[in-house]
């Protein structure tokens, strides 16, 4: 089981008195749909990368399983522009994930687009295209940085439902500006704060719905509500 968990971490950017974070502590114990939520400019994607261990420079310290993989893709990511979306893709894997792959592209709405060249897309598409890419990766754990951004509300709700039933096994942690989906999909929602509150860091439960199309509207209102409250 996925487990990783941030303790006193402390960090500013170097060769600046900005500090980003102040003795932040948090974990995620399970697989499943969580979110990291805060508004821009607090150290979110820093955050992400630490924890994908693209970033050091802090203190404290990032506990995980070092036998365990974690990925982190962000929604700036590009594919070469030269060739089509099914070759990049296809050329990265191994055979035996052929069949997979053709699953995510119809659940992601991407079929039409395999024989395009990446930069004939749109942006939705091509963040589309990038994330089927890491999921037919190795992974136990995949950071979702805005992976999902400029792809429409329906189309999203639909991509996380997958995920969550493809990958039930696997740990994902979505960052997102979209507090209603947020509080709809996502089973523990870290919610970031400024370094100036302590703690930096608050914890909340989401809904985590399996069904984009049933849900309980008052209860994601009240979970949206605490999320307000907690920032």
């Amino acid at each position: 089981m996925m487990q990783i968990e941030c303790q006193n971490i402390s960090f500013q950017y170097p060769h600046t008195d900005i500090r980003v974070f102040q003795q932040l502590n948090c974990r995620i114990d399970d697989a499943g749909f969580h979110a990291l939520f805060g508004p821009s400019g607090l150290g979110k994607t820093t955050l992400a990368r630490m924890m994908a261990h693209e970033i050091g420079g802090y203190s404290g310290q990032i506990l995980s399983d070092s036998s365990k993989k974690i990925l982190y893709t962000h929604n700036m990511e590009r594919l070469p522009g030269w060739a089509s979306i099914g070759d990049i893709i296809l050329s990265s894997i191994p055979v035996s994930d052929a069949e997979r792959m053709q699953m995510l592209t119809d659940a992601f709405g991407m079929r039409p687009c395999m024989n395009a060249r990446f930069r004939r897309l749109s942006l939705g598409q091509k963040n589309r295209a990038n994330l089927i890419r890491y999921l037919l990766q190795d992974f136990d754990m995949l950071i979702m940085d805005e992976s999902l951004a400029n792809v429409d509300e329906t189309t999203r709700g639909r991509i996380i439902i997958t995920l969550k039933t493809l990958f039930a096994e696997k740990t994902f942690l979505y960052i997102s500006h979209n507090m209603l989906e947020v509080a709809r999909f996502c089973k523990d929602i870290i919610v970031l704060r400024s370094p100036d509150r302590l703690p930096q860091v608050q914890t909340l439960q989401g809904q985590d719905i399996m069904d984009a199309e049933s849900f309980s509207m008052p209860a994601v209102e009240q979970t949206m509500l605490e999320i307000v409250h907690a920032s």
